[in-house]
């Protein structure tokens, strides 16, 4: 099995369990679709906005996440929930 790579800022920020591509896309991005499948992603792909087909994991192959299996790798600050300081808290309200 191929390991994988995550990258936070592409695969994390906005992460739908379901995305829909055309075929140009799935040609030029297909390792990438490939990654995010793997990931546990369903990509469907259409032909003029018509679904054709839908890139799925092999269910056997698909890898087991364990929450809590970076427990002792950092530290959240005890100030974390603190209220941020007033200047910063002012541009939130402009």
């Amino acid at each position: 099995m191929i390991p994988l790579r995550i990258d936070l800022v592409k695969d994390l920020v906005y992460y739908p369990r379901r995305m829909e591509v055309n075929i140009h896309e799935a040609k030029t991005h297909l390792s990438r679709l490939l990654e995010r499948v793997a990931l546990g992603e369903e990509v469907i792909i259409a032909k003029a906005g018509k679904p054709v087909a839908k890139l799925v994991a092999i269910a056997s192959e698909r890898p087991r996440f364990n929450f809590g299996s970076a427990k002792g790798e950092f530290a959240v600050p005890d100030d974390f929930n603190d209220p941020l300081p007033k200047e910063i808290e002012d541009l939130f309200w402009q």
